[in-house]
């Protein structure tokens, strides 16, 4: 007999259930829906509906997302020898509170997720924690540096961050002042060497200099994130050439880290290809950050998408889309 199923014409020698098709196509029953003929089989049917000569069966099944589009699968950023597939990672501060921070989070579909390290109220150690409502076991926990303006501070922190959680992938910033929370690159260098003596592996927040890059790379450091702009100000890439051409200069991956404001910011990155994007004001100081979550994640994708597709060259005069053959 010939049964359509999902468009395609299968042949099988006889009818038979759905139950024995799905089993006879290596199908786990328990796991999918059926059609039959435009009408939906109950699961608690399927040895009993009979599929004959003719039938038209459609199998379908859950997947994350919308579409069930594939073409992100297969693209993933390494980092110290670990895949990640989402670009998008996200700070974990200025939300409301933290039910607001795991709810965006989910909506940004972001694996990994900077933590600062900060002292336990002993006033009431009973406050709930970010561990209550974001688990390290869903996502990739990112130690930061956040606060900290010399190397010492800086290193000590991340050994008690490792004390903690026993995370040993930390993300590095050393600040030089409180107006623009620039890096200050001499306290960097000296606590990027201090950290990876000490067996940490180290992302690192630099200023767009590619020869700093190129200098933190040749340290150890196993990923470079310059600057996009000023830390929480929402102004986007203001230096895409010095982007372009750290990218262009290190072989780690390289992620703006600050600066971003909106979505069209996250995919310029992206365009310029960069390996990923770190946010958190954005998304967080949005009037709803559950959407701009949502938009930032679609944004990375499509920044990405745009980057592997090839812009078309620019031109200084116009080009004609309709062709002139024929015309009227």
């Amino acid at each position: 007999m010939k049964v359509r199923i999902n468009g395609e014409e299968r042949v099988f020698d006889a009818p038979m259930s759905v139950e024995a098709l799905l089993r006879q196509l290596g199908i786990d029953p328990r796991k999918v829906a059926v059609e039959r003929n435009l009408e939906i089989v109950p699961k608690s049917t399927y040895d009993a509906v009979t599929v004959g000569d003719g039938d038209r069966l459609e199998v379908v099944h859950f997947i994350g997302g919308g579409s069930g589009e594939h073409f992100m699968e297969d693209d993933f950023f390494e980092v110290a020898g670990r895949k990640f597939h989402s670009r998008l990672l996200v700070g974990t501060g200025k939300y409301k509170d933290f039910e607001e921070t795991a709810r965006a989070i989910e909506a940004s579909g972001a694996e990994i997720v900077t933590v600062a390290v900060r002292r336990v109220n002993l006033t009431d150690p009973s406050q709930p924690m970010l561990v209550d409502y974001v688990s390290p076991k869903k996502y990739t926990f990112l130690p930061n540096t956040a606060g900290c303006y010399t190397a010492d501070d800086a290193v000590r922190t991340l050994r008690l961050a490792r004390e903690a959680g026993g995370w040993d992938l930390v993300k590095l910033e050393v600040l030089g002042d409180q107006k623009t929370l620039y890096p200050n690159m001499p306290e960097t260098l000296k606590a990027a060497e201090a950290l990876i003596q000490d067996g940490f592996k180290v992302m690192v927040y630099c200023s767009d200099d590619p020869i700093q890059a190129k200098t933190l790379e040749q340290m150890g450091c196993v990923a470079i994130m310059p600057l996009g702009s000023l830390i929480g100000s929402g102004l986007g890439i203001v230096n895409p050439i010095n982007v372009r051409l750290i990218k262009e200069s290190v072989a780690v991956p390289v992620l703006v880290d600050a600066g971003v404001g909106t979505a069209s910011d996250a995919a310029v990155a992206m365009e310029l290809g960069c390996d990923g994007v770190l946010m958190n004001t954005a998304i967080a100081q949005a009037k709803d950050p559950i959407k701009m979550a949502r938009a930032m994640k679609l944004a990375i994708e499509a920044g990405r998408l745009a980057y592997q597709a090839g812009r078309m060259p620019r031109k200084l005069y116009a080009d004609p889309s309709s062709p002139l053959a024929g015309l009227i």
